[in-house]
């Protein structure tokens, strides 16, 4: 995250990673197909094979026990299937948003807190709906459109729902 390069001196007993998702989630295929051919293409899939690399660095790294957390995207393809795909809902939030767990030497993680997702319209408002959708909101609980600055961070933040379970059941 920093771009700090950290080396253990020895094997870590655990290591759980959240490497950025940015170029790896399948939602951003599309702007792969939209700039196949345009001067952007060769920049977005070298900033896709740095992803990759750096998400190749957890499985490779000295440690016991490690969990991979990312949502569903290419890494399925390049490295394997994961272990485990969780929600947010089964953690105590009322959300759905497929998140992949790649795993060593840790048990599946069981759910903590199951509850009925909210259901939006896809334009991000209440009423309709065409499917469970986690969506970003400020502070105003205002839902924040998806070309907002904003949005990107508070949708990869993990839920604590999800991290309070991982440090239950696997700390």
């Amino acid at each position: 995250m920093n771009g700090d390069w950290h080396e253990a001196p020895e094997e870590w007993d655990l290591v759980i990673a959240h490497p950025p998702c940015t170029y790896l989630t399948v939602s951003g295929n599309r702007h792969f197909v939209e700039e196949m051919y345009g001067a952007k293409a060769l920049g977005r899939y070298m900033d896709r094979i740095d992803g990759i690399r750096f998400f190749m660095e957890f499985t490779c790294c000295n440690a016991k026990r490690i969990a991979i957390e990312n949502p569903i995207g290419i890494m399925s393809s390049v490295y394997r299937k994961p272990d485990q795909i969780i929600q947010p809902y089964e953690f105590g939030h009322p959300y759905a948003k497929s998140t992949c767990l790649w795993l060593r030497n840790l048990p599946k993680l069981t759910p903590t807190e199951i509850v009925e997702p909210e259901r939006i319209h896809s334009k991000g408002k209440t009423g309709g709906y065409s499917g469970n959708l986690w969506y970003a909101t400020d502070d105003e609980g205002r839902i924040l459109a998806w070309n907002d600055p904003r949005t990107a961070k508070e949708r990869s933040k993990t839920f604590p729902g999800i991290a309070k379970a991982m440090a239950e059941q696997w700390g």
